[in-house]
């Protein structure tokens, strides 16, 4: 019996990763394409667009990508901007669907 428990293992039992600037970016992101309505929320199981929320995410991965310039691998510098320059798109446009 306790063969079975120890080779059932549970997400609560896992180790979540950390450490990773390009797995915190990705985070961030999601937080945001959650926010533009663009990918469901996996809470609600819905699609809405929150502006004001995408907006306030958007603009701290501008902060960080700010405050960590120079300090950061080509890798990691290419993965946030293009991630805030893709949210920079999404966001632009939508907010010009909203007005129209």
């Amino acid at each position: 019996m306790t063969e079975v428990r120890a080779n059932h293992r549970r997400a609560e039992d896992l180790p979540l990763p950390g450490g990773d600037f390009r797995l915190l970016v990705q985070k961030l992101g999601y937080q945001a394409l959650i926010a533009l309505g663009i990918v469901e929320n996996p809470l609600t199981r819905t699609r809405q667009a929150n502006l004001g929320h995408a907006q306030g995410v958007i603009d701290d991965l501008m902060m960080l990508r700010d405050k960590t310039r120079g300090n950061l691998s080509s890798e990691e510098e290419q993965h946030i901007t293009q991630v805030v320059g893709d949210l920079q798109q999404h966001f632009v446009k939508l907010t010009q669907e909203k007005k129209a």
